[in-house]
């Protein structure tokens, strides 16, 4: 089942610019490992749940697992061979917005080798560049 919201105050958004890097959600908070975006994109409520899915699978319910973006924003399709006007269109799908830097999944309970292989099947799904990265060492 596809990530969306519950309820949301406003039906349809407009659709915004992805600019600058990541200042929130940019570190390993929950898990050991992480994955960590490195283009701006607007990824799908689909995309993620692939990923989710992909690293559930291998793992076989060893570790834990944390999704951390969520796809809040509607992004709306006009039908193929639509004239102009007639308003905006009906919300297609549900997407997150990934800025350079974002922590997308984390993982922990499991080894370094173990998450490593987990994140590259996570990754595979993703449209995006992205890289492993761990946890920093608070000094």
């Amino acid at each position: 089942m596809s990530l969306m919201p519950k309820r949301v105050k406003f039906r349809k958004e407009q659709r915004g610019k992805l600019r600058g890097n990541a200042t929130r959600g940019n570190y390993v908070a929950f898990g050991e490992f992480g994955l960590q975006g490195l283009e701006p994109y607007w990824v799908t409520g689909r995309q993620i749940e692939a990923g989710r899915i992909a690293a559930q699978h291998f793992l076989r319910r060893q570790g834990k697992i944390f999704i951390r973006v969520f796809p809040d924003k509607p992004i709306s399709k006009k039908p193929l061979e639509t004239r102009m006007g007639t308003g905006k269109a009906d919300v297609e799908y549900w997407a997150a917005r990934v800025k350079p830097g974002t922590i997308l999944f984390e993982i922990a309970g499991v080894s370094e080798d173990l998450a490593k292989q987990a994140m590259a099947r996570i990754a595979y799904k993703m449209p995006i560049r992205t890289r492993f990265v761990g946890r920093r060492v608070a000094v």
